[in-house]
């Protein structure tokens, strides 16, 4: 079988869920996340596209719903021995399906939490699931339960992060001999995303982020290459990916000489990511951890300049984003505890002079300081 991690591993998963369940006197739980699937059975597709549902019992047995292309990718990749399968056909409806094996779970009349935000499950499969609950039994919003619990990373998916985190560092390697004047993005975003394939890892939960010149200033990623020119701008953003978890990592690299303003915006950008840092501590907040980097640029004259987020939780995430929850944002109360792998980007972007400035990289939280995951220091990338 195709599990990256030992079975006692899922067991403890499964226990600390059962405790979750427990506290909010749930009688079953509906798993619609690829993420909380994977994280609690090793489940690994991306057949979340269509309706699939993951019943998981008070008492930790679990049914798989699903489609008949994912019977052997559930029996290969999962500890899951329990799959049911829907049919595909003209006019078929899965939460009939769903409501008809809950009903064979004896789960008639209880408490079901459902895990409604999730792009596993789009809103009209939602509407239907409502339609099929609404009388079944006392259906309860459970979208946050697993996803808090894989905030907490175990000794063995620290491992994994690492190893994103070196990959991440690898494709930074294999791109800075790319940027230059002449340079192709469509080669540079070939060698990064090589880099991580050749040291095993997966591909990644959204597309990398590459733009130069305008493009340098836009946080998503698009459709076109260019050519650098000799003096230019190149923003990345990618991950380096391990058994789906992620460690994120952002630059704007430069091209010939360093414009008066790229080297102010640098600046604000290292003394904030440096302000982040400290703020990244148990005792703080998720938003102390935003304060921090507001206050900073702020004090740089550059609050019209930057983002209302800078960073977020990384873990095993897929499409269509690697960006987990919680996030820093204004008055995000979650606390910062050790073993959270956290990912934190200074995004700077002076439209008025079309001037692009980031800096970002992966950390791992402690009982203090926390870890950046990345080999590479913070100094500005000229080429």
């Amino acid at each position: 079988m195709a599990l990256h991690f030992e079975r006692s591993e899922f067991d403890a998963r499964r226990d600390r869920l059962l405790i979750e369940m427990a506290e909010k006197k749930l009688d079953a739980v509906l798993l619609f996340a690829q993420e909380s699937m994977y994280w609690l059975t090793g489940y690994d597709t991306f057949g979340f596209c269509f309706f699939q549902c993951l019943v998981v019992k008070a008492d930790g047995s679990m049914v798989l719903l699903t489609r008949s292309a994912d019977l052997r990718q559930a029996r290969h990749t999962s500890t899951i021995d329990n799959i049911v399968l829907w049919t595909d056909r003209d006019g078929a409806n899965p939460a009939i399906d769903l409501r008809n094996l809950l009903n064979d779970l004896d789960l008639l009349g209880a408490r079901i939490g459902v895990e409604y935000d999730t792009h596993g499950l789009t809103a009209y499969n939602g509407r239907r699931v409502d339609e099929q609950l609404q009388t079944f039994g006392q259906i309860a919003d459970a979208s946050g339960i697993v996803g808090r619990l894989r905030l907490f990373k175990s000794p063995a998916e620290i491992a994994k992060a690492e190893k994103a985190a070196s990959l991440a560092d690898d494709a930074l390697d294999a791109a800075l001999p790319l940027i230059k004047q002449g340079g192709d993005e469509a080669l540079i975003l070939a060698a990064m995303q090589g880099a991580i394939f050749a040291g095993g890892g997966d591909y990644p939960a959204n597309e990398f982020i590459i733009g130069s010149g305008a493009d340098a200033l836009l946080c998503r990623y698009k459709a076109g290459r260019r050519k650098l020119t000799k003096n230019d701008q190149l923003t990345l953003e990618w991950a380096g990916v391990f058994h789906h978890y992620h460690a994120a990592m952002m630059r704007t690299v430069l091209t010939g000489k360093v414009s008066k303003r790229h080297q102010e915006l640098f600046d604000a950008a290292r003394a904030a990511l440096l302000a982040v840092e400290k703020a990244m501590t148990p005792g703080n907040t998720f938003g102390d951890v935003f304060d921090a980097h507001a206050r900073t640029l702020e004090a740089h004259n550059l609050t019209k300049h930057r983002l209302n987020a800078c960073g977020y939780s990384v873990g095993a995430r897929f499409t269509p984003s690697w960006m987990d929850m919680p996030m820093f944002y204004q008055g995000n109360p979650e606390p910062i505890a050790p073993n959270m792998t956290l990912f934190a980007h200074m995004i700077i972007m002076d439209s008025e002079t079309e001037t692009a400035m980031t800096l970002g990289r992966t950390y791992l939280t402690t009982e203090s300081t926390p870890k950046p995951l990345s080999r590479h220091d913070l100094d500005l990338i000229v080429q």
